[in-house]
């Protein structure tokens, strides 16, 4: 018995060694297979995937970091804290139930500290020096900082901004900045690869690559934008975003997201519209728009089926402005106006988009279905004014009366009625300046605050008044007209 147990033991080793040694030349002949595919797939690039390299070397030198600076007061130099008083560290912790003994410090002040306030992204566009960025990146600074990609620095001046399209303009003193290629916008196409050039998190000339996801992709901003998939992130707004033939078709400047990072979703403006902007801040130092008059809105299938358009197209009129271009033209509440200059209205945000490009005073037509009918009207076109334009001009004495509240830090001042009336509003106070937390929530000079909460305000006096009343535990939200636009911005008090 002990003789067949070990014939059998054997023989079991001995088939299971073979059967190992099978495996193991398997495993090795498909290792030595796909090396061999891996190969023929990157000598003859069956995936067509494509090679940036030539790309970057291309454009790199020509992207810049910006860096800013701001003035705050010396309490808000540190994380909120007062400098002159040990006990508001400890207050902060643990409340202010904390006992301390009448203090002997001097009392506080209001010195001003210049410190880091944010960082971006930006492009040559000529050799001479001129820089194109995002506006909310250099927003509100003192001091703009430009870092070369060879490591140089200059202090830039700011040529022109504009709001609306969130464009700035920059120049440096240099005569030796190489430009990028200019792309052509009518030419993206949904799914073509597409590369970013920034200083995300301030990490300087960071490559990231995608492909484009939708064009003319509606916010309900006054631009349509690039939406890609490139990755980009705080810091690389005002970059680049560049075509393989390593010319900018956008510029970064938005990103969706839940989390404050990127989540797939980045949003570039149409490099088009972007130098259309830049040429006139160079030109004039600001953008001139027309303008029509008119409220408009979405036609709904159910609207256009009732009054018996093909389909949901245009934009429907809602209100048209006493006086106006379009009130002289004949357009009125309820038409759906179809055409602007022969070019079709696809979407209700074309209308503004459109108009906004046309030279003021100049002499335009507009297609507008009317009682199962369309006619065609004349129309002269306007120009836009913004608020904080026309307050600057008319801005004599507004400075008399300003307040400062510094519970929620806002410098305010009253509107006086004659530009309430020239801006179509009913009272507000204007913001002189913002600091603190209104700094964060994004207020910011020139802003007009037309209500607290559920409550209008007419006047510094009455914004002081209501402020007081108000649970100083709780968020306020403020309805603030900036442009043409009006927004409710949530704040806390300090």
């Amino acid at each position: 018995m002990l003789e067949i147990k070990v014939s059998k033991f054997f023989s079991s080793s001995i088939f299971l060694s073979t059967l190992i040694v099978i495996k193991l030349c398997a495993i090795s002949c498909y290792i030595s297979a796909c090396a061999q595919s891996t190969v023929g797939l990157t000598n003859h690039n069956y995936l067509n995937l494509p090679d940036f390299t030539s790309i970057v070397e291309k454009v790199e030198s020509s992207v810049v970091n910006i860096r800013t600076m701001t003035n705050i007061t010396s309490r808000e130099s540190n994380n909120g804290f007062n400098n002159n008083d040990p006990y508001d560290f400890f207050r902060w912790f643990f409340g202010p139930q904390l006992q301390q003994p009448i203090p002997i410090y001097p009392p506080q002040t209001n010195e001003e500290k210049i410190i880091p306030r944010g960082m971006g992204s930006g492009f040559f566009i000529s050799n001479d020096g001129y820089i194109l960025t995002n506006n909310h990146v250099i927003m509100d600074s003192t001091e703009i900082i430009v870092t070369l990609d060879d490591g140089k620095e200059f202090i830039a001046k700011i040529v022109g901004t504009d709001d609306r399209t969130d464009i700035a303009l920059l120049k440096i003193e240099s005569n030796n900045t190489k430009p990028v290629s200019i792309g052509k916008v009518d030419l993206i196409r949904k799914g073509q690869w597409v590369l970013a050039i920034g200083s995300p998190f301030g990490l300087d000339s960071t490559v990231t690559a995608g492909i484009v996801s939708a064009i003319g992709r509606d916010t309900g901003y006054y631009l349509s934008f690039i939406q890609a998939d490139v990755a980009v992130n705080p810091g690389n707004s005002g970059g680049p975003l560049l075509n393989l033939n390593g010319e900018v078709i956008g510029v970064n400047s938005q990103i969706i997201s839940r989390s404050g990072g990127f989540m797939g979703i980045s949003l570039s403006i149409p490099i088009d519209e972007a130098m259309r902007v830049a040429e006139q801040l160079q030109s004039s130092g600001k953008v001139i728009r027309g303008r029509i008059g008119v409220h408009i809105g979405e036609i709904s299938r159910e609207v256009a089926d009732a009054l018996g358009l093909i389909k949901p197209y245009g934009a429907l009129v809602s209100y048209v402005e006493d006086g106006s271009p379009a009130d002289i033209a004949g357009v009125l509440a309820g038409d759906v106006i179809l055409s602007f200059n022969n070019e079709n209205i696809k979407k209700y945000t074309d209308l503004p988009r459109i108009v906004g490009q046309t030279k003021p005073g100049s002499k335009s037509t507009l297609g507008v279905f009317r009682h199962g009918k369309r006619i065609i009207l004349d129309i002269k076109i306007g120009e836009v004014q913004s608020d904080t334009t026309y307050i600057a001009e008319n801005s004599n004495g507004l400075d008399k009366d300003s307040v400062v509240f510094d519970i929620i830090g806002l410098k305010v001042s009253n509107i006086p009625d004659d530009i309430c009336s020239n801006l179509r509003i009913n009272g507000g106070v204007l913001v002189k300046g913002s600091f603190g937390n209104a700094a964060s929530c994004g207020l910011r000079q020139g802003d007009i605050i037309l209500a607290i909460n559920e409550y209008c305000v007419n006047g510094v006096k009455d914004f002081g008044k209501y402020l007081n009343t108000l649970n100083k535990n709780k968020s306020i939200a403020l309805l603030v007209r900036r442009g043409e636009q009006t927004q409710w911005i949530p704040i806390k008090f300090k």
